[in-house]
């Protein structure tokens, strides 16, 4: 029987940012892996706004797939 917890660490990440990450994690009272998917999906949104600044409203809705109304003259 373990009485000792073990924590799965990752080659990817250096140990600072592990810690680190792990210190915020206790302090905002979430789990590492919560923490880290947050800040993931914080990426991803900054990523899609900057990929898309520059584009219309209606140039974003044509990207996004929405078919827009044809106008008449």
């Amino acid at each position: 029987m373990r009485t000792k917890a073990t924590r799965r660490t990752t080659p990817a990440l250096p140990s600072d940012a592990l810690a680190q990450a792990g210190r915020i994690a206790r302090a905002t009272e979430t789990s590492l892996s919560a923490h880290a998917a947050a800040k993931r999906s914080r990426q991803v949104l900054e990523s899609y706004q900057r990929a898309f600044t520059g584009f219309s409203a209606d140039e974003r809705a044509i990207l996004d797939g929405v078919m827009l109304a044809s106008q008449r003259k």
